[in-house]
């Protein structure tokens, strides 16, 4: 029963575009065009659009500085993700339900691959980066989910303030 589940999830992970091959390698850069799909926390958003960038931090202590950010409805930003440890981090949007699934997947799936706009895979020295726009009001957050770094609390919060009138 157990190897029809994980066969299940497997084929489950090989549709919804995730695959399990992660390795160390940085998976930032993408081949093509980036696919936008509107998300619940935003969408991919285009560099030309960004008017500011947001630097950010992380490292082996399993920390994000800032580790919490603030943006308005309807902005574009460019999130830069400098990597100063000397393990492979990641930089990953979303619900808290979605990084709770996920981050149990990695755990299960250690070696597995992903290369959503929402999402930067950094080497260790190495700067990633995301421009997302957030075109949806709320509080969203962010993590790394690279087995057990979310566990240990590497995560941080997004408020997305309301556009007036909205």
């Amino acid at each position: 029963m157990k190897s029809i589940k994980t066969l299940v999830l497997a084929s489950t992970l090989a549709f919804s575009g995730l695959a399990l091959a992660h390795g160390d390698e940085d998976h930032s850069a993408s081949s093509g065009p980036v696919r936008k799909e509107q998300k619940e926390w935003g969408i991919a958003g285009d560099a030309s659009a960004a008017r500011r960038t947001l630097e950010f931090k992380m490292n082996d202590s399993m920390r994000f500085t800032p580790n919490r950010i603030e943006v308005k409805q309807g902005e574009t930003v460019k999130l830069a993700i400098h990597n100063e440890g000397k393990a492979m981090h990641e930089f990953v949007i979303g619900t808290k339900k979605e990084l709770d699934d996920h981050a149990a997947l990695m755990m299960k799936f250690p070696g597995m691959a992903h290369s959503e706009p929402y999402m930067a895979h950094v080497a260790p020295g190495k700067t990633g980066e995301i421009v997302w726009t957030f075109n949806r009001a709320g509080e969203f957050d962010f993590a790394c989910l690279i087995a057990g770094h979310y566990q240990a609390g590497m995560v941080g919060k997004v408020k997305v303030a309301a556009a007036a009138g909205s």
